[in-house]
């Protein structure tokens, strides 16, 4: 994985006016934290951040935070957004140990189509979003994909049934479904309209029994 730089700024104002002018300026209040260290309160740009972050790994990016000439290893641990314009409002990063294990949540991607399924009136169900992993920093994936061109209507894919890259260890109950197939709730149009026709002729044949 290659190093990713963001310039960090010191020296910021604190308290919610600052901040304010802060992101009217396109400057994101942030902190950064870690084993070992004080938290350093800092300031990056709105477009550089968007810039660090716009490979495929995303908010898993290790980045080469540059605080006054210093550069901590760091990924962003918690993004808080504008409740209504959904705009980054403050960022926490913490500083990590390129030799040492961290959890991170890696995106699911499916792959491949489950022709058993659609053929059966099935649908491929991703039972969750992400998934919780255990890697160094640089190993983290970017994403975990999963196959699911085999799958047939019994299908169930569990957590310890996907194969995950080298240095990177899936956590959680091994039997937790990742995908499934869910069944759709229709009933076909001939058997419903021959069905409708039975109970109506049923109907008739009783009336005109009674009117004998």
């Amino acid at each position: 994985m290659s190093d990713t730089v963001l310039i960090a700024h010191t020296g910021r104002d604190t308290g919610s006016s600052a901040s304010r002018r802060m992101r009217r300026d396109d400057m994101i209040p942030a902190v950064v934290y870690g084993q070992g260290m004080e938290p350093i309160s800092i300031a990056v740009n709105r477009r550089d951040l968007r810039h660090a972050l716009s490979g495929g790994a995303g908010v898993n990016t290790v980045l080469d935070l540059t605080i006054d000439g210093t550069v901590y290893p760091a990924i962003v641990k918690e993004m808080q957004r504008h409740p209504v314009r959904r705009t980054v409002a403050h960022v926490d990063f913490v500083q990590v140990n390129l030799s040492e294990e961290i959890t991170v949540s890696i995106p699911v991607r499916l792959e491949g189509e489950a022709r058993d399924v659609t053929d059966n009136g099935g649908i491929v169900d991703p039972a969750v979003d992400t998934i919780e992993v255990s890697t160094r920093p640089r190993d983290i994936p970017d994403e975990i994909v999963i196959d699911i061109s085999a799958m047939q209507m019994d299908s169930v894919i569990r957590l310890g049934d996907l194969p995950m890259p080298a240095g990177v260890t899936a956590l959680g109950d091994p039997e937790m479904p990742v995908v499934t197939v869910l069944l759709t709730s229709r009933e076909e149009p001939a058997e419903a309209a021959a069905e409708a026709e039975g109970e109506a002729g049923e109907a008739e044949g009783g009336s005109a029994a009674d009117a004998d």
